[in-house]
């Protein structure tokens, strides 16, 4: 397994990133959601984490995309994009569904990433 270590003066978090679902943005802090509906938060904003991804996964962070100004989502786990709702349904599709509003805009681009073949 591969962890995400994240530590600050009050708090330590060990999180397995597979088991990530999404990070929600909430002014300095980012929320962190994972399969079992925990919630960790961390004093960093969402442009930071996207950093902390990038160089503690490596080649690995492809897998979290940001969308919007709001999540970075888990790739692995998005199940239906409905632009009419502009909602996410992000699940496993045995344990946990998460309904995220996100913008037509947005969820267009996401979409994108599934439908436009990879280089």
């Amino acid at each position: 397994m591969n962890y995400l270590f994240l530590n600050s003066r009050d708090e330590f978090l060990r999180i397995d990133f597979s088991k990530i679902v999404y990070f929600e943005a909430d002014g300095n802090y980012t929320h962190i959601v994972t399969v079992n509906k925990l919630r960790g938060a961390v004093c960093v904003n969402l442009a930071q984490m996207e950093k902390i991804l990038a160089d503690r996964l490596k080649e690995r962070s492809n897998r979290f995309v940001r969308i919007g100004k709001r999540y970075i989502v888990n790739m692995d786990f998005v199940y239906q994009i409905n632009l009419l709702k502009q909602r996410l349904v992000l699940s496993d599709c045995a344990t946990f569904a998460f309904q995220i509003e996100i913008s037509k805009e947005a969820l267009k681009k996401l979409r994108e990433l599934f439908i436009t073949p990879q280089k």
